[in-house]
């Protein structure tokens, strides 16, 4: 098989850990059913994460991150694949502790892989990835709890990273006014340009933090951040509406009284996008080639061939990066 590139993580002496781009042979990939060429991958928090040594993330080093990746079947030991198949893999395991997308090749099991659905390109899912899968779960549970773009408006944290930015492009394709919070004010051109009716700041949105109810101002949330946050979010949403929590950059940890649930009936919602039932993963993938393809997909990303992944993995640590990282990964 021929040898092809990926990114490598190491660890060395007092806890340091390093990244570079290294040639690999698919011999040294993990066992699995299905051996795929990877195209495109993306970055996410979570890569950036395993790639600065988190072991919540990545158990142990050496390790190749990207929770993504989308490419075609080189060889396949399950017949629902064969070769020459197009076909994405998110989340499972994939770049936690299975040697990950941001490489030429990977080796997954068949359950794993989702066929590419017609409408998309390989490079579109990608720009899509587990950050537009996230979101587009978010929409589909706000949905089931009856927040639909007639509703009121639907307020999105961190507006400006990959989750964040695809939910606000998503619900304003899909006829929601949104407001967007972000801590990048000067993002606030691109917030609106992406589908922004409402650009709120940070300070703004954190204000009277601490009353246990605050007036109610959104028909639904999708909260990009968790902590503080959310706990507003909580305590701001209407009577019956639906908050949907996928994220902790900013705390694990929630504060908040049981008022907003006894008082207004307001929805949490945990979105949990790597472990998602495969029929509910088809059937979101599907929706997002079809009926939820937003049309200026390429507005919400910028591609970067597999080298340049290093500097914005590192810029993405420093809470720099905005919108989605498409990576090019292919010889």
């Amino acid at each position: 098989m021929p040898k092809f590139k990926a990114l490598w993580v190491e660890e060395q002496t007092g806890g340091v850990f390093i990244r570079r781009i290294v040639e690999r042979d698919s011999d040294d990939l993990p066992d699995g059913d299905v051996l795929i060429e990877v195209h495109y991958s993306s970055l996410n928090y979570k890569d950036a994460l395993s790639a600065h040594g988190n072991r919540g993330v990545t158990r142990a080093y050496p390790h190749t991150p990207g929770i993504d990746a989308a490419g075609v079947v080189v060889a396949s030991r399950n017949g629902a694949f064969r070769e020459g198949d197009p076909v994405i893999v998110t989340g499972r395991d994939l770049g936690m502790n299975t040697a990950g997308g941001l490489a030429g090749m990977i080796r997954v099991p068949a359950d794993w892989v989702v066929p590419l659905p017609d409408g998309l390109t390989l490079r579109d899912a990608m720009i899509i990835g587990t950050a537009g899968f996230t979101a587009a779960q978010s929409v589909w549970r706000l949905e089931e709890h009856g927040v639909l773009p007639g509703s009121g408006a639907v307020a999105v944290t961190g507006a400006t990273g990959g989750v964040g930015s695809f939910a606000v492009a998503l619900l304003a394709h899909l006829g929601y006014r949104v407001a967007a919070i972000t801590g990048k004010r000067a993002r606030e051109p691109w917030l609106r340009e992406i589908g922004a009716a409402e650009v709120l700041g940070r300070e703004e949105f954190m204000t009277d933090a601490a009353r246990p109810l605050l007036s109610a101002r959104w028909a639904g949330a999708v909260d990009c951040v968790g902590g503080e946050a959310l706990s507003i979010l909580l305590r701001s949403t209407h009577r019956r509406g639906a908050v949907t929590t996928c994220g902790m950059v900013a705390g694990p940890e929630l504060h908040v009284s049981v008022f907003p649930f006894i008082l207004r009936g307001v929805n949490l919602l945990g979105i949990d996008s790597a472990e998602c039932p495969n029929p509910m993963r088809r059937e979101v993938w599907r929706r997002l080639a079809g009926p939820w393809k937003i049309p200026s997909l390429d507005a919400l990303a910028t591609e970067i061939p597999l080298e340049e992944a290093i500097p914005a993995l590192e810029a993405m640590i420093r809470g720099e990066s905005v919108g989605r990282r498409v990576v090019r990964t292919r010889l």
